[in-house]
């Protein structure tokens, strides 16, 4: 099997690097672009066949939120629907417009504190490309900087190979119907139900055309201490029934860990770039999965998908982040959801947790109740 170094000898004719970025044309030193409220910029329009091979990203708002708050698309031979449409910050590893290292082989959030965003995830076309940034925010950004780094192919781009396409989707599901709507987990409030199917899952791929999955960021908040990720992951390939030909064991199994972890990982393929920290399993956690040895391949359709919480029972803020390769024309993405429903929830603080004890005590007939005494067997699911 060849190393991953192995191309470096080859030449390759007919191949010509060339680079898109924000340097200064008056040849200072002032090596961004602005980008007002409201505006959408180019970032890069290029012609004739080629491929995309390095993305570098920095940028300067006063907007908390902006990673949030800015769309980035791209679009391959000229077509009207995107093949990338997704908040910026989510494409390049940073959840919830956050800043933390992030390091994986495709993407990446260097220092200074994770404000470098790079991709490496190859992006082939065979007739232009445009890359693009909306700026949705109430604010400019007052500096954006960037790289695009590409190679034009003289002798184009074959049959064979797919185009680059990610999606974000953000969900906040609550309990199934099945479930009694309770929010039950490791059988705390009584026998958990089945899940026969994965029609109440989280979807984070819904592809047509012939192509293969090569990963996802699951970005979860939590509202619960108990554990979020009973969830298992499954992969419905060319319209087969559940269970599929791909059907996982766990959040965490999917995501290459076990027994429920909490702390920091980076592996090239998977790992845990952020972690709640906070009693159980409150809070923000973003775990990565890339099937660079192991895609999966479909050849008319892909519905990939994951539980939320086991048999679906739990409330979770679940974004995602899917990347894949596949044929045109592709299934147009729904319409992104608009800013205001892609904020992040608020987070859970010791005077909400308190309240929930208030209301314990009172459900519980009051008194000097200390929070986990029984409930009576009329309360729970079986």
């Amino acid at each position: 099997m060849p190393g991953p170094l192995d191309h470096l000898p080859l030449l390759r004719p007919g191949v010509r690097t060339k680079r898109v970025s924000s340097y200064d044309r008056t040849g200072g030193n002032n090596d961004f672009v602005p980008i007002e409220a409201g505006e959408t910029r180019s970032l890069a329009q290029i012609a004739g066949a080629g491929a995309v091979k390095h993305i570098w990203i920095t940028i300067n708002c006063d907007d908390p939120m902006i990673k949030r708050n800015a769309i980035l698309r791209m679009y391959w031979d000229g077509e009207a629907s995107p093949s990338v449409e997704c908040p910026l910050g989510d494409f390049f590893g940073q959840g919830w417009a956050e800043r933390y290292l992030y390091a994986s082989l495709p993407l990446a959030a260097a220092p200074a504190g994770g404000n470098a965003l790079n991709c490496y995830f190859p992006m082939p076309f065979g007739d232009g490309a445009r890359i693009e940034i909306e700026n949705q925010s109430e604010l400019p950004i007052k500096n954006f900087y960037y790289y695009i780094d590409y190679e034009e192919h003289t002798g184009g781009v074959g049959p064979e190979v797919g185009r680059f396409h990610a999606w974000w989707n953000r969900q906040m599901p609550g309990p199934e119907s099945r479930s009694g709507d309770r929010e039950n987990e490791w059988e705390t409030l009584g026998v958990q139900p089945i899940n026969p199917s994965d029609a109440n899952n989280h979807v984070f791929v819904h592809a047509e055309g012939a192509g293969h999955y090569v990963g996802v960021n699951y970005y979860v908040d939590s509202p619960t201490p108990l554990w979020y990720g009973e969830g298992d992951d499954m992969f419905l390939i060319d319209g087969e029934p559940w269970p599929g030909s791909l059907h996982g064991t766990g959040t965490e199994d999917y995501f290459n860990s076990s027994w429920c972890p909490k702390e920091p990982y980076a592996h090239p393929y998977f790992g845990y770039a952020r972690v709640n920290g906070e009693t159980g399993f409150f809070g923000r956690t973003h775990c990565y999965r890339f099937h660079l040895e192991d895609p999966i391949y479909f050849e008319k359709s892909l519905r990939a998908s994951i539980e939320h919480g086991h048999a679906n029972t739990l409330t979770l803020d679940l974004a995602t982040v899917a990347y894949w390769y596949q044929s045109e024309p592709h299934l147009p993405f729904p319409a992104i959801l608009p800013k205001e429903k892609r904020q992040p929830m608020p987070r859970i603080l010791p005077p909400d947790i308190h309240r929930w004890r208030d209301s314990w005590r009172r459900e519980m007939g009051g008194g000097p109740l200390w929070g986990n005494e029984p409930l009576p067997d009329s309360t729970k699911i079986e």
